[in-house]
């Protein structure tokens, strides 16, 4: 596990987190990768834990550090509201245009690296889930998974350009997305073969995020299974 830099498209460079493949699965030789994208807290614990999580199924993760071109360094906790009150201050700052850009050049540093055999995906949490989503639209990534991302009924009109799979997972109950926003998205995608969409049921933003006020380690559980199955189907 360690941090390394990456070229941004329009210059510049932004550190992001790497966790290699674990030791047992570097047997079979270099490995998928997957882009760990970031909640609004930046490349926190949670977001390292998540990447080393992915590198001890057998991928090289790496998670960008999105706010580098507001403040680098980024990590901030979900437990004040000072924290809230700065992270909602990031992410109002961000220009989500330019974080696309910065995923596809992680994305492409992902499959260059010789610890990759090219195939290579995204996951996001929250905003990150909403960048998952426009990777999907935007990116040739090989496969993405978002995960109660937010504001994605602005983004219906892309959903035609969903040339490769994308798993979403919906929190029923989630404080950020009112269900006629919710209902918007899912029937946008409906007609998408590529699309699978889950929503579960009694469940608030950030239901996954381990210690998170609205974890829920059952619904985590399963979502986070079918995430690891689908990667495995579309990357291994």
């Amino acid at each position: 596990m360690t941090d390394i830099s990456i070229q941004a498209a329009d210059g510049g460079s932004f550190s992001a987190y790497v966790a290699k493949p674990a030791q047992g699965s570097q047997a079979r030789g270099p490995a998928p990768a997957i882009v760990v994208i970031q909640e609004i807290f930046g490349v926190n614990q949670v977001m390292r834990d998540l990447c080393d999580g992915f590198a001890a199924q057998g991928y090289l993760a790496v998670c960008p550090d999105l706010f580098w071109r507001q403040q680098p360094g980024i990590q901030l906790t979900d437990k004040t509201q000072e924290e809230w009150n700065r992270a909602f201050e990031l992410l109002n700052g961000m220009d989500q245009d330019k974080a696309v850009d910065d995923l596809k050049a992680t994305l492409a540093w992902a499959r260059q690296s010789p610890d990759s055999n090219g195939k290579a995906g995204s996951v996001g949490y929250c905003l990150g889930g909403r960048l998952a989503f426009m990777m999907a639209t935007r990116s040739d990534s090989d496969a993405n998974v978002s995960y109660y991302g937010v504001m994605l009924d602005t983004l219906t009109g892309e959903v035609p350009n969903i040339k490769k799979p994308l798993l979403m997972h919906i929190a029923e109950q989630d404080k950020f997305v009112p269900p006629e926003a919710r209902d918007k998205v899912l029937a946008a995608v409906k007609g998408n073969p590529n699309v699978t969409a889950h929503v579960y049921p009694g469940v608030n933003h950030a239901f996954a995020r381990v210690g998170g006020e609205h974890y829920d380690q059952q619904t985590a559980d399963l979502a986070n299974g079918r995430t690891a199955a689908f990667f495995k189907q579309h990357l291994g």
